[in-house]
């Protein structure tokens, strides 16, 4: 038996040129968009604590609005991609219209429902008779822009496709500043308050949105793309994110049982918890980014028709998890007692978060596998597969989060079953990528 020929030297360097080259810029998005929740915190908090309260309502209740659709960047990632690959940029972009099409067309479908439902959905999570009225006035002006953020969804899914991880870094970051200026002149300048600062934050995603249309259609006027609807398009991409809607719906599942025992187990553990999930968050960007690479490259590697092409640069990528994964967690370790005083003077609180923070470090090697094989099939079209193997997750890691508190286990027990949660997605992962079933050329799956 003949042994493989080990990789060239050359090969390996131009696969690390690619990753870090949609890799980077994509880091600097994913990191720009939760600056908006946090630039409008800083601001509202001077208005009072219900102002701030009611804040904390509406904007989780919008992120979970909008998030869920993140398929939407996903599955146009994927597709346009692969007609990239196989040389065919006029079907690229029309892949990508059909994307934005349904994100209009969901957007759209989700405002109608948040608006009159607002002082309801407020209710639900359990905020103040002082802190709801700022919830309903934000969350309702707010969702005026669902259908924008959608859009931004989208469109970045298209130029990522098409290679482009730059454009989105720049919108991003223009729109926090903008969202930021928008929101100092609105509420401080124009005297309204909490509802100055949706309306900045409105403003700011239909601004993002429209540069991003713009990008899409200069490509189509240059490729001589249609950019009319078509309702098969719109079908077909609508059965391409379902299950990567079920994939997502699961991952929120997790976390938010994860919560809920947090919760249960006393005022210091689940302060911690809130404290560990942020950071867990922050690691996550740096990993997404080699994820979200990971879509674009493989998805063109795959319409290109180059399958031992896609293997090489999935391995690679996956020893780039690993890598980065290791650098975090060492990080973590080293950053503990400089990160928890940012959060906390709690001595408990520290007390219970500091053996926590080190399942984290040790789970990030295993993370980083998680991401970039999460990539890679999404590159790949896999999302049947994502979803069943979601749900598999979901399956082991609920009653092992549930039984934390029977056992009278502490948050470092819950962590643990975190660290489980990860590695079942890690062996289901590596079990399809080794199968080689993703494995589909073409310039469509």
């Amino acid at each position: 038996m003949t042994q493989a020929p080990a990789r060239p030297k050359a090969a390996r360097r131009r696969h690390d040129r690619e990753i870090v080259m949609l890799a980077v810029p994509a880091f600097g998005a994913l990191v720009a968009e939760p600056l908006f929740v946090m630039a409008d915190s800083a601001i509202v908090g001077h208005l009072g604590t219900a102002q701030l309260a009611g804040l904390g309502v509406a904007s989780a209740l919008l992120v979970t609005s909008v998030s869920v659709f993140v398929f939407l960047a996903y599955a146009t990632t994927a597709a346009v991609a692969r007609r990239v690959g196989a040389g065919d940029l006029p079907a690229a972009i029309r892949q990508g219209m059909d994307g934005i099409w349904l994100a209009l067309l969901l957007g759209a479908a989700v405002m109608a429902l948040v608006l009159p439902t607002a002082p309801a959905l407020v209710d639900l999570f359990g905020a103040s008779e002082t802190a709801a009225p700022y919830a309903v006035t934000y969350l309702r002006i707010s969702s005026l822009g669902i259908p924008a953020m959608l859009i931004v969804l989208a469109a970045t899914g298209v130029l990522r496709g098409l290679q482009n991880t730059r454009t989105p870094l720049y919108v991003a970051v223009a729109g926090f500043v903008a969202n930021g200026i928008l929101s100092i002149v609105l509420v401080y300048g124009a005297g309204l308050g909490i509802a100055g600062s949706a309306w900045g934050t409105v403003i700011a995603q239909c601004g993002m949105a429209v540069v991003y249309l713009a990008v899409v259609l200069r490509g189509a006027r240059k490729h001589g793309a249609s950019l009319r609807p078509d309702a098969a398009g719109i079908r077909a991409s609508a059965q391409a994110g379902a299950p990567l809607l079920v994939r997502t719906l699961s991952l929120r599942a997790i976390l938010m049982i994860a919560t809920a025992v947090a919760a249960r187990l006393g005022d210091s553990d689940i302060a911690a918890h809130q404290i560990i999930l942020s950071l867990w968050s922050l690691l996550a960007f740096a990993l997404d980014a080699i994820a979200i690479a990971g879509q674009a490259i493989i998805g063109r590697y795959l319409g290109a028709g180059d399958a031992q092409g896609a293997r090489d640069v999935c391995r690679r990528m996956v020893e780039w998890g690993v890598a980065v994964g290791v650098v975090l967690g060492v990080l973590v370790v080293l950053a503990r007692p400089v990160f928890l005083p940012l959060f906390t003077s709690d001595s408990a609180v520290k007390e219970v978060a500091l053996p926590a923070l080190i399942i984290v470090a040790l789970s990030q090697p295993i993370c980083g596998i998680v991401f970039v094989l999460d990539g890679v099939l999404m590159g790949a079209g896999d999302g049947p597969y994502l979803a069943w193997a979601m749900l598999v997750t979901l399956a082991v890691f609920t009653p092992a989060a549930l039984l934390v508190p029977v056992l009278g286990g502490g948050l470092t027990a819950l962590w643990a079953t975190m660290m489980l949660m990860m590695a079942v997605r890690m062996l289901t992962l590596w079990l399809r990528s080794r199968s080689g079933r993703w494995v589909v050329t073409g310039a469509a799956r």
